[in-house]
């Protein structure tokens, strides 16, 4: 009788993967005010986002790369200046139907 090990599906495991950091972003009440903040509004800078959630432009940027590595926000410069706003696309995914279909096949 030979052994079989299980075939790892890649897909599967690229999808866990990045499904991990979405929710790892999103598990922190800073960052969740960040982006209810960015939700109210089309795009904003790093200081005036500074001055609204009333923290230090150095632990925001903290935060805000832990968004922007999770997709879950854009970055535009304008000169000096980076601007931020919601990934639409991307936070519309995570709350779809498309996520459900992990956890219940049956059902897609």
């Amino acid at each position: 009788m030979s052994e079989h090990s299980p075939v790892k599906d890649i897909s599967t495991e690229v999808s866990f993967s990045e499904y991990e950091a979405k929710f790892k972003a999103l598990a922190d009440k800073k960052r969740l005010h960040i982006l209810h903040l960015l939700s109210q509004q089309n795009s904003c800078c790093v200081c005036d986002l500074s001055e609204l959630i009333d923290m230090p432009q150095s632990k925001l940027s903290y935060h805000l790369k832990i968004l922007l590595d999770a997709k879950l926000i854009i970055k535009e410069t304008r000169g000096t200046w980076s601007y931020y706003m919601i990934n639409e696309a991307e936070l519309n995914h995570l709350l779809s139907p498309e996520l459900c279909c992990i956890f219940k096949p049956s059902r897609c």
